[in-house]
């Protein structure tokens, strides 16, 4: 199955490059669908101009970001020399705490098909 999700030009190019192995979601109605050996479609956002097609290899649930943070190596996020602090932090300005309550948290890793 094929599904459709926008992120954002740093963590766009980031997967692009290879350089980042672990994308961060709501674990929310939407994200519950996927599965492992699905495809997802990633659509730069906001100008929608360039997509990336990859391969859901491993689906990894948490209550919180912080606690995600902590089991997977910051090298998987291409977050390396980050605090679990500001990336929980920037987490926020996507997601918020209110969310993360309601629906708990999903760590998808992907491999890069395109």
């Amino acid at each position: 199955m094929e599904h459709h999700m926008g992120l954002y030009e740093t963590p766009f190019h980031s997967m692009k490059s290879e350089k980042k192995k672990v994308e961060v979601r709501l674990n929310d109605e939407k994200r519950r669908k996927v599965k492992v050996g699905d495809t997802i479609r990633l659509t730069k956002v906001p100008d929608r101009n360039e997509t990336l097609t990859v391969e859901v290899i491993e689906l990894k649930e948490y209550p919180t970001f912080k606690e995600m943070y902590e089991t997977i190596p910051a090298d998987d996020f291409d977050a390396v020399g980050d605090s679990i602090e500001e990336m929980v932090e920037r987490t926020y300005r996507i997601y918020t705490p209110e969310q993360e309550k309601e629906w708990g948290t999903l760590a998808i890793t992907i491999r890069l098909l395109d």
